[in-house]
């Protein structure tokens, strides 16, 4: 049987009537059916002849568990969708369930629409089950190339903050997000419950979690689904929700009372939205910008508690109820394919006919296989069809963000090494503008662990605040109800909630801890397959890239040391798509300025910036920033010693804030102590310019690398991170032998900054050794010279031991050449 309860009650009366019920139950048996059907048949799509084992595929790879009630949850928000005239935008967040999401679309003809060659007829049913997860076709989960989705299902956990960051600033938009009893088990997912105290119900629009619980995962029952449902009820309570039970397996009092909760949900969302806003009716057309302040009635106004609904039917529901004489519907059996070997078993041949038979597809599809006018009474029209939204192609409705002129943010430069700025404060009055100039298009965040402040974007908080739901003190600072300033101490929660933002057409920034971005790396990987992809998909418009900002980074970490260093997310990152990934590491403010602009601006790249937030030296005006930045890596004539008229003796190249500052430094001690020395100082921004051209669209061909590098001269690279990223990156090159890397060896502690790098001999002293050492006859000419240096470095251990604080003629250095 069925049932549908709140606080022990029943549902409001007033569901589909018998013939309503009757189209419900048709398209959802067309729907089931055609999930199944992409299962299993390469051909006879529609039964129109007896089945044989010619017509089943050579490899069953999908999955069924979920399909039957994704499959109810297509055909109900269709209704809902179509009686509401409602914008609705459906997560699907279960592992798998694709073929149920590609039935609703093929069936309400938005797939047919992205794909005209899988029309809405016989041919196009057979060409819908025969491309599923078979070589050529689609994959086996939700994926860019589905109509109406913005999720990459492969991996679980992401759902409900992809839903959530597709409601922030869309205050007309229904957010359904479904999901799966064994996704609920991840750390993203646990995460994403708390995200009801962000969501803001003038501004933002809602999102009804569906909490399908089938009971089972691959091989074993999932927590959530044996939980009593006090404790469960109890539990999501907490999380700021009414939860809303639907269960059954009987399909039509199910039908009756999904409808009915969904219903009941769809009023109880309007209630909060209707009375949020008309207490705050100016509100919705600007960004407050401000703390609530103590005694404000914000103070008094209680979080929302949103509806949610729980789901139970049975795991494999519709499909064999035993195999072999073993349970399969209602077990973890259902899982994958209910039955194997099909085309050589006849009996498990006849037992798949009765059950895709058991669908009645000759009642659900006309002669030229188009679906009946019953099975498409419920479905909505236009761009309101769940796959043709366009919020799920957000790249048509995204806007150009709008970034103010440099020249009103840059720092005064007249010569280089000698003023100090902190880079990303410089940025965050950048940042701060674009905030404000869209106070009123609301389509710009930052997000980020609680360290906004910390990692000097305070200028954000002139214009915004933190979003926040909760309870307001006079003790806090900075939280608004309208704030777009997104701080939670999950990076999981802040990747989901932008990924979800950008993909519905808005732009955003993630500010973050260098060393635990490393938390987000298997979300990264997904978001970066998403975009490759979606590039080779002509119907998919491209979107604002994914942004990060990785600061407090891993050479001034003296104050927390060795747990907060790990400057291993470039690595990560470099090792994807050359067509969607960007690295740049700015040495100072101005060109942080100039990379800003320039990834701000960009579309369908994932680009990451590390930049320090410590005081740095100022070493271009903004006009040599920009040449700088436009080349990606180049000479600093003016901090070397090579004159252009014959080839450098050696080559001191950096990437990084320090690295840049200690590489300047040794260029100066060789300057001081061995002035006929020629050597040429390389700056690069653009990690990727060292890779080969044909890796990656920024690479240098092999004659310009030479240029800059020489194909044999000694060649001493100073890099923020693991040094073997470099040598892998330049691993092609001519040079390549003569390539010699100091970064970061993994020795760290709470120590002095210059320790910082003395530790990882990527200090001055070290660099200017090294040059010493390896061009030809210069160690025995230059011995006393390599001497000194050393000493300098026993000095600076003895010294920060005595005294706390770097060496004085480290400390009070400043470029003097």
């Amino acid at each position: 049987m069925g049932t549908v309860t709140r606080d022990g009650g029943r549902a409001a009366a007033g569901g589909p009537g018998d013939d309503e019920l009757a189209a419900l139950d048709a398209h959802w048996r067309a729907a089931t059916y055609l999930a199944a059907g992409q299962i299993y048949l390469k051909d006879n799509a529609l039964l129109r002849t007896p089945l044989r084992p010619a017509h089943i595929k050579p490899r069953l790879p999908g999955h069924w568990g979920t399909v039957p009630g994704l499959t109810l949850l297509y055909t109900h928000l269709n209704r809902l969708i179509r009686q509401r005239e409602s914008a609705v935008l459906c997560v699907w967040g279960p592992g798998h369930g694709g073929p149920a999401v590609l039935a609703g679309a093929w069936l309400d003809g938005s797939y047919s629409e992205t794909y005209p060659d899988v029309p809405r007829t016989a041919a196009g049913a057979r060409r819908l089950l025969r491309q599923f997860a078979f070589p050529g076709g689609v994959p086996g989960h939700v994926a860019p190339q589905t109509p109406g989705s913005i999720h990459e299902g492969g991996e679980l956990g992401h759902s409900l903050a992809h839903a959530y960051g597709a409601a922030f600033d869309n205050p007309r938009l229904l957010v359904a997000c479904v999901i799966g009893d064994g996704e609920a088990e991840t750390g993203p997912l646990a995460a994403s419950w708390h995200s009801t105290t962000f969501l803001d119900p003038v501004h933002d629009g809602a999102v009804l979690p569906i909490l399908h619980l089938n009971g089972y995962k691959t091989a074993g029952p999932t927590v959530l689904s044996r939980l009593p449902e006090p404790e469960l009820d109890a539990l999501l309570r907490g999380f700021g929700h009414e939860p809303l039970h639907v269960t059954g397996d009987e399909p039509e009092q199910v039908h009756r009372d999904l409808a009915a909760a969904l219903d009941r949900a769809v009023d109880d969302i309007t209630r909060i939205q209707d009375v949020a806003r008309a207490r705050h009716p100016a509100a919705t057309a600007r960004d407050a910008g401000h703390a609530t302040p103590p005694g404000h009635a914000d103070d008094a106004t209680e979080r929302p508690r949103w509806p949610l609904l729980v789901l139970r039917t049975p795991k494999g529901w519709t499909g064999p109820a035993e195999v072999d004489g073993v349970p399969v519907a209602g077990a973890w059996r259902a899982h994958h394919v209910p039955l194997s070997g099909v085309r050589d078993n006849p009996e498990r041949l006849a037992q798949l006919e009765r059950w895709l038979r058991s669908y009645r597809p000759e009642e659900l599809f006309d002669e030229d296989g188009r679906p009946t006018a019953q099975v498409l009474s419920c479905v909505p029209d236009g761009d309101r069809r769940l796959g043709a939204s366009p919020y799920a192609n957000g790249g048509l409705r995204l806007r150009e963000l709008p970034v103010a002129p440099l020249e009103r943010f840059a720092v005064r430069v007249d010569k280089p090494g000698v003023t100090l700025h902190e880079p990303v404060r410089v940025l965050g009055a950048l940042l701060a503008q674009v905030m404000g100039d869209t106070r009123d298009r609301r389509d710009f965040r930052v997000v980020g662990p609680d360290e906004t402040v910390s990692q000097r974007l305070r200028a954000l908080f002139d214009v915004t605040g933190r979003a926040w739901q909760g309870a307001l003190r006079s003790t806090d600072e900075h939280l608004a109800r309208d704030g777009r300033v997104m701080e939670v101490l999950s990076e999981h929660l802040c990747q989901g909630w932008l990924e979800g933002y950008l993909r519905t057409g808005r732009h955003g920034l993630f500010c973050s801890y260098e060393a635990f971005a490393h938390i987000v790396d298997s979300m990264v990987n997904q978001h970066i397959k998403w975009l490759q992809t979606a590039r080779e998909l002509p119907w998919r418009a491209p979107v604002a890239s994914l942004n990060y900002l990785l600061t407090s980074h891993v050479l001034r970490q003296d104050h927390n040391g060795f747990s907060h260093q790990d400057p291993g997310f470039v690595d990560h990152a470099l090792n994807k798509s050359p067509e969607v990934v960007r690295v740049y590491l700015p040495p100072d403010a101005n060109t942080l300025l100039c990379v800003a602009e320039h990834v701000l601006a960009g579309r369908d790249h994932v680009n990451v910036v590390v930049a320090g937030k410590q005081p740095c030296f100022d070493w271009l005006s903004l006009d040599d920033a920009r040449a700088h930045c436009a080349r990606g890596a180049g000479v600093w004539a003016w901090a070397g010693t090579d004159d252009g008229s014959r080839d450098p003796d050696a080559v001191l190249a950096c990437a990084g804030d320090v690295p840049t500052q200690e590489t300047l430094a040794a260029a100066g001690l060789l300057r001081h102590h061995l002035p006929g020395l020629a050597v040429r100082v390389v700056n690069v921004v653009d990690l990727a310019r060292l890779l080969p051209h044909e890796e990656h669209p920024h690479g240098m061909a092999d004659f310009e690398y030479d240029a800059l590098f020489t194909p044999d001269r000694p060649l001493i690279f100073a890099y923020h991170g693991y040094p073997w990223l470099i040598h892998r990156l330049a691993h092609r090159r001519t040079g390549h032998p003569h390539l010699h890397v100091r970064g970061y060896k993994e020795p760290g502690t709470a120590t002095t900054p210059f320790d910082a790098v003395v530790r990882n001999d990527l200090d001055r002293y070290r660099l200017a050794m090294d040059v010493i050492d390896r061009v030809p006859g210069l160690s025995v000419r230059a011995a006393a010279v390599r001497q000194t240096l050393a000493d300098a470095r026993t000095r600076h251990r003895a010294w920060i031991r005595e005294h706390g604080t770097d060496l004085p003629e480290v400390e009070d250095w400043t470029w003097t050449g």
